[in-house]
């Protein structure tokens, strides 16, 4: 009677260990696999939002070269942009979209340049004013594994 227990208990342990393996087995790949797509997802976001401030900047600072501004309004779209930026990025994403905001509103106040002057500026001298933000955001993003 007592062999019969044994394989009785044996077979049942074997039973339960193979399904405590199964479920854990499920368990870590669900968890992995919901872990990607958390990181995709935020990587998207931030990927779509760092686009939007680059375009944005990009056309202000276009804007800055070639008029003279008195008013804010067209600005407050892209500080809008920094402090959404502000609560999902790094110090330095932050401290880099600031400086971009920083050279086109001295832009706009500077007086407005010739094709020659840009040309000069941006061929040969080869400034960049949104290189550092960009950078930066390439760095960022490379936590989510993407680059």
């Amino acid at each position: 009677m007592e062999t019969a227990y044994i394989s009785a208990l044996a077979a049942l342990a074997g039973t339960a260990i193979g399904g405590l393996t199964s479920f854990a087995t499920s368990w870590t790949t669900q968890h992995a696999q919901t872990r990607a797509q958390r990181l995709a997802a935020e990587r998207e976001k931030r990927e779509v939002l760092f686009g939007k401030f680059l375009e944005e900047a990009a056309k202000l600072y276009t804007d800055a070269l070639q008029n003279k501004r008195d008013d804010t309004a067209a600005l407050m779209g892209l500080y809008g942009l920094i402090n959404r930026i502000r609560l999902v990025s790094s110090a330095r994403v932050i401290e880099s979209a600031e400086v971009v905001a920083q050279s086109i509103v001295s832009a706009y106040l500077a007086p407005n340049m010739t094709l020659e002057e840009v040309r000069a500026i941006f061929v040969d001298q080869h400034v960049d004013p949104l290189r550092d933000f960009s950078e930066a955001c390439r760095e960022e993003l490379q936590i989510f594994g993407r680059f």
